[in-house]
C-alpha cells in the first residue's frame, strides 16, 4: 500500500504542477488570442473605412461622368451662340429691306465665324476639288469622263466633308473623273474586239 500511495502522491504531484504549466500557457495563449483579435478589428475597421472611402470615390467620379457627358459641349455651344447671333441679324436686316449684296456679305462673315469657331475644336473641312480620290474621306456619287482632272481625281463636291482631329466626321460626297472621254465611238468599237 505505501507504493500506492506513492504512487497516488507523485501523480497528484505531477498534476499540481502540470496544472500551473498549463494555467501559464492558458494565460499566454488567451493573451495572444485577444492581441489577435485586436489586430483582426484593427483590420477590419481599416477595410470598412477603405471600401466605404471606394464607394464614395465611384460615385463622384459617375457624378463626374455624368456631368462630363451632360456639359461636355459647354465651350463648344459657347463658341456657337455668337453665329447664330449675327445670322438672327442677317435675317432681321434681310426681312427690314436690306440689300442683298450686304446680307450676302453678311452671311458670307458669319460661315467664316461658324468655320472659325469648329477649327476651334479640331473640326477641319476635307479637302476635294482637283484631290486624288480617297474612300476614307470621300463618297463618290457619280463618275463622268474629264480632261481637265486626271482619272480617280475629284471633279466636283457636292457636300462639304469633315475631319474631327483624325476621324472622319462625314465624308464628302464627290463626283470622281474616269478620265479622258473616247473621241469617238469607233475607237471604242475597235478596242473592243
Amino acid at each position: 500500500m505505501a507504493e500506492e500511495e506513492l504512487d497516488t502522491n507523485t501523480i497528484n504531484n505531477l498534476e499540481a504542477g502540470s496544472t500551473c504549466e498549463n494555467s501559464s500557457e492558458l494565460l499566454a495563449a488567451q493573451q495572444a488570442l485577444a492581441a489577435r483579435s485586436e489586430e483582426f478589428q484593427a483590420l477590419n475597421d481599416k477595410y470598412l473605412r477603405q471600401a466605404a472611402e471606394f464607394d464614395n470615390y465611384k460615385r463622384l467620379a459617375q457624378r463626374d461622368q455624368r456631368d462630363q457627358i451632360r456639359f461636355g459641349n459647354e465651350q463648344l455651344l459657347k463658341e456657337l451662340l455668337p453665329v447664330v447671333d449675327n445670322l438672327e441679324r442677317a435675317i432681321k436686316a434681310a426681312k427690314d429691306g436690306g440689300s442683298s449684296e450686304v446680307l450676302i456679305q453678311g452671311v458670307d462673315l458669319t460661315l467664316k465665324q461658324l468655320v472659325d469657331a469648329l477649327a476651334k475644336f479640331g473640326v477641319q473641312a476635307i479637302p476635294t476639288v482637283g484631290q486624288r480620290f480617297d474612300p476614307s474621306g470621300h463618297q463618290a456619287v457619280a463618275s463622268v469622263p474629264s480632261d481637265q482632272v486626271p482619272d480617280q481625281h475629284v471633279v466636283e463636291e457636292f457636300q462639304r466633308g469633315y475631319r474631327l482631329h483624325d476621324r472622319i466626321l462625314r465624308a464628302a460626297m464627290v463626283t470622281v473623273s474616269a478620265g479622258p472621254p473616247f473621241e469617238n465611238a469607233g475607237d471604242e468599237a475597235s478596242n473592243a474586239s
